[in-house]
């Protein structure tokens, strides 16, 4: 059997992407690598971190302590290689790294540095001896979410764009997920997209598995919020969705934080979905926002064997992304 590994399941290192000088991030650098930082950190402390970087001499100099880490000098676009880094697929023990078609968001942003990451890594020997297949597929990392067991959830709005393979038809991906990902069953979601997120509904700034039966999802509770009536319909279709032992999935509810706006008066999209599970902690992003301790008590519950790590993410939604985008899981 072949199948995408749970996030929870264990992992050889995390892969991060840091902003540079020719990134968006160029008009506020030095506080833009603030969370990337602090992200690196909380990560290394258990587990290796391998940092793609424009000048590793420079980017280790901005740690008190470099153990775990591993810093690999590779020209970049953007930071967010969730959508870029390789998946770990899973067949007989042994692990193939998949390297699908990275397109910008649909052509929204150049990509071209970004999708030869992998390829980069894979021949500095930085992936060890795994097969790196490449393949002619737009798919990013964050636009899945994996039970570890065949389960494949996903949104219509962003798999099914014309932005991304031509706008292909629900059956014709689902043909694809099966054979690249060795998926079982793909879950849909039609509904649920925040605002100021660029990636067409990525599911992991909405839903994301925490258990093969439980699924935290993004709430909205506020009937005047923008959100509010595209996040309801979201639920009803959630209560819909079985696990495949066709039981209901327990649902659990992340709090929406307050609106946040950008310099420009944009709302941010802010979300508590967007949290890196690694091998002992639960990685969190905060928006010094009054739900910031709710969730850390649900993380609490939800993750008793693993320690809870809030980081300060409200630098990272000013580009669109977050927490989880800005990482991305090599499985052993």
């Amino acid at each position: 059997m072949k199948v995408i590994p749970a996030e929870w399941e264990k992992q050889r290192c995390i892969l991060m992407s840091f902003p540079h000088e020719e990134t968006d991030w160029a008009d506020s650098l030095n506080e833009a690598l603030s969370p990337f930082i602090r992200i690196a950190q909380a990560i290394a402390y258990k587990q290796a971190v391998y940092i793609v970087c424009k000048d590793k001499k420079r980017i280790a100099s901005l740690f008190c302590s470099t153990r775990n880490m591993t810093f690999i000098e590779i020209a970049t676009n953007d930071t967010w290689i969730r959508d870029y880094g390789c998946l770990s697929l899973r067949e007989n023990n042994h692990i193939t790294l998949l390297d699908f078609t990275f397109d910008g968001w649909g052509g929204k942003f150049e990509s071209a540095l970004d999708n030869r990451v992998n390829q980069h890594l894979h021949t500095k020997g930085y992936l060890g001896t795994n097969t790196l297949e490449s393949i002619d597929f737009v798919l990013e990392g964050g636009s899945i979410e994996s039970d570890g067991q065949g389960t494949i959830l996903t949104t219509t709005q962003c798999l099914c764009n014309p932005n991304r393979n031509g706008g292909l038809s629900k059956t014709d991906i689902e043909i694809k997920l099966k054979k690249y990902l060795g998926a079982k069953r793909i879950l849909w979601l039609d509904n649920g997209c925040l605002i100021g997120d660029d990636t067409d509904a990525h599911i992991d700034t909405l839903v994301r598995f925490v258990k093969q039966d439980t699924l935290v999802y993004v709430s909205c509770d506020n009937p005047k919020d923008a959100h509010y009536n595209d996040l309801q319909k979201m639920l009803t279709q959630l209560k819909t969705f079985t696990t495949l032992e066709g039981k209901p999935y327990k649902l659990i509810a992340l709090p929406m934080t307050e609106a946040i706006y950008n310099t420009k008066k944009q709302r941010l999209p802010a979300t508590y979905a967007n949290f890196l599970i690694t091998n002992e902690a639960l990685i969190y992003p905060t928006y010094s926002d009054k739900h910031d301790k709710i969730v850390h008590k649900i993380f609490e519950a939800l993750f008793p064997h693993r320690e809870i790590i809030p980081v300060n993410c409200l630098k990272l939604i000013e580009q669109g992304g977050s927490l989880h985008c800005s990482t991305m899981q090599i499985a052993y």
